[in-house]
């Protein structure tokens, strides 16, 4: 794993590092699916009560060297098993999206896993492949940090 890289349970003081990390508007346009509003901290907190009160969500905080880099998740999207993650901008492009994933695919070791990234989110999808996600299909969303319809890539992950 990557030096500083480490998951761990998801607790309460996590949502003020992670509402700040999602209003930044390149990680938004980057991420393509987010909130309407960023700003709206009430949205927020709704969103993460009912992600928190599902018993299907695996949910860990990403740690880099000691401090909340972000957070991965694997929920039902479409009836189907799925992983995500988000990482703040400030701790792009230094490995630790793909370390984590790994790190989560260790302890999650439901399959067949899925994951869905914008079509031009390129870093977002090598660091699927790099974990064993391949692609599946194309489908269009409605991107709400874009405002209009975007192309995005279906991935599946059936091995360990």
């Amino acid at each position: 794993m990557e030096e500083g890289v480490t998951l761990r349970e998801f607790e309460s003081g996590d949502l003020e590092t992670f509402f700040e990390q999602e209003k930044d508007p390149a990680a938004r346009q980057m991420a393509a699916f987010a909130s309407t509003d960023p700003e709206d901290k009430a949205t927020f907190l709704d969103h993460w009560d009912q992600i928190l009160h599902d018993p299907e969500v695996r949910l860990r905080t990403i740690l880099y060297h000691g401090r909340v880099a972000g957070y991965i998740t694997k929920f039902r999207m479409f009836g189907q098993p799925s992983v995500a993650y988000w990482l703040g901008r400030s701790y792009w492009g230094r490995g630790i999206a793909t370390r984590a994933l790994q790190s989560f695919l260790h302890e999650e070791t439901l399959r067949p896993l899925y994951a869905r990234v914008a079509a031009d989110n390129l870093a977002s999808a090598r660091v699927l492949a790099k974990c064993g996600f391949e692609e599946v299909a194309r489908d269009h969303g409605f991107a709400n940090a874009r405002g209009m319809e975007i192309e995005e890539i279906v991935l599946r992950k059936t091995e360990s």
